[in-house]
């Protein structure tokens, strides 16, 4: 064996203990940190059976029929069959499939339309919508009150299911497919001016957004998003709540803007890359809890643009793990009013950013766990005796050339912080001080 060879082959045995050595941290990585389990996925369609006497459509036409009949069946059953065509339903009445039951639209509107209260639509697949924009084609699109979407599957459609003032309504174990490779996709699942609603225990991939506009008390549980732009976008959105989520692998996990107590908790916000990516972001918004999320693997684990808008109606972020993240908090702007207690700042490239300068002595810390701190505990109260604090170089340097901005995150930089680590008079400005921050991280 030649030297050349044996260096080869010496680097690929390296390279085989060191990727087996990750794969064994990543498998230990959630019982040793206590993170979420993965989400049970909604099935779609199951296999289901009418029952004797049931009002069976057998073709199309049947179930137009049906559907138009002001005086028609309360419950209309599909058989495993295709129904083709664009439907509508102007009154009160559930509609199920037995499982291989599709509605394939014209390919030029909404496969299916509801414009009354009490329907339900359950267990069946609907596909094939048109792709305008103007009207939001979508899988279903519901107006009305107490409307119940489950158990459905939507493949092929611009947008997938759309409330549009549709109050107290439901979409619980819905599977939204997105249209992967189109240039403009549409929502996977558009909740607008439609309180009081829940989406429960759905998936929603390769979609754009799921939304939440002009909606109060809307409550987000149990869903998992993937591959997508906006994992949750909240707009108007007053005390609406995101619980026991998944947001993976989007551009942005949750994102709310101009909204009033918001409530976050239990979700998993990780995998945002790129230029823009962010697990949790805000924008003009008050009266905020977050508890108990994971924030990680992220370009930007949190960001605060002028949130809240008034000091006295208090941000609180409280038991979160934000690990993993190139820059674990950004914020832009004047931010007043935020607090952070009892988080776990673990193995982020970065602490924290300021857009534009400035600082965030102006926010709240306090009995948050820090990978990076280095002090010590004489009195073991479980807190350091000498304050966090984070003083950053290389942010002192970009603020003041932005152009040193295109080497933000590279080996130069850090080795610039790591100087100003060592000799403190390089670097005057405190960017973040938390005065009494936790020697142990917290069991979750």
């Amino acid at each position: 064996m030649t030297p050349a060879t044996r260096r080869r082959a010496a680097w690929a045995t390296a390279a085989a203990v060191g990727l087996g050595l990750t794969f064994v941290a990543a498998k230990n990585l959630r019982p040793s940190w206590g993170a979420p389990a993965d989400l049970p996925l909604p099935r779609g369609p199951a296999a289901l059976t009418p029952p004797s006497g049931a009002a069976l459509a057998a073709d199309a036409k049947e179930l137009e029929r049906l559907l138009a009949d002001p005086e028609g069946p309360s419950e209309i059953w599909l058989g495993e069959a295709t129904y083709h065509g664009d439907f509508l339903i102007k009154r009160p009445l559930k509609l199920r499939g037995t499982g291989k039951s599709v509605l394939d639209g014209s390919g030029n509107g909404t496969v299916l339309s509801i414009e009354a209260d009490d329907v339900s639509v359950e267990n069946l697949t609907l596909r094939d919508s048109g792709r305008r924009h103007t009207q939001e084609d979508a899988a279903v699109k519901a107006t009305g009150k107490r409307v119940v979407i489950r158990d459905v599957r939507t493949e092929d459609t611009l947008f997938g299911i759309q409330l549009a003032i549709c109050h107290g309504c439901l979409v619980e174990r819905v599977h939204v497919a997105g249209t992967a490779g189109e240039e403009l996709r549409g929502d996977g699942i558009k909740v607008w001016e439609s309180h009081d609603s829940i989406v429960r225990s759905s998936f929603v991939e390769r979609a754009r957004d799921v939304v939440v506009w002009y909606s109060r008390r809307v409550t987000l549980e149990d869903l998992v998003v993937k591959g997508s732009r906006y994992g949750a976008h909240f707009m108007y959105a007053h005390d609406s709540t995101s619980e026991n989520c998944r947001f993976v692998d989007n551009e942005v996990g949750i994102f709310v803007m101009y909204s009033t107590r918001v409530h976050a908790a239990g979700n998993v916000l990780a995998g945002a890359k790129g230029a823009a990516g962010m697990g949790l972001g805000f924008k003009e918004s008050e009266s905020v809890t977050l508890e108990k999320n994971w924030v990680v693997a992220n370009t930007t684990g949190i960001y605060l643009d002028h949130t809240p808008r008034s000091p006295n109606q208090e941000v609180r972020f409280e038991g979160n793990v934000l690990a993993l993240n190139d820059v674990a908090l950004r914020t832009h702007g004047s931010n007043r009013g935020i607090r952070f207690a009892g988080n776990d700042m673990h193995g982020n490239g970065s602490v924290g950013e300021v857009d534009g300068g400035g600082d965030m002595l102006t926010l709240s810390f306090s009995d948050n766990y820090w990978s990076d701190y280095a002090g010590y505990d004489l009195n073991r109260d479980g807190r350091g005796d000498v304050p966090y604090e984070v003083k950053r170089l290389s942010g002192e340097l970009t603020d003041a050339r932005p152009v040193l901005r295109f080497f933000r995150g590279t080996v130069a930089m850090g080795f610039v912080d790591a100087i100003a680590e060592a000799v403190p008079t390089f670097s005057q400005r405190k960017l973040l001080v938390d005065a009494a921050p936790a020697l142990r991280r917290r069991q979750r």
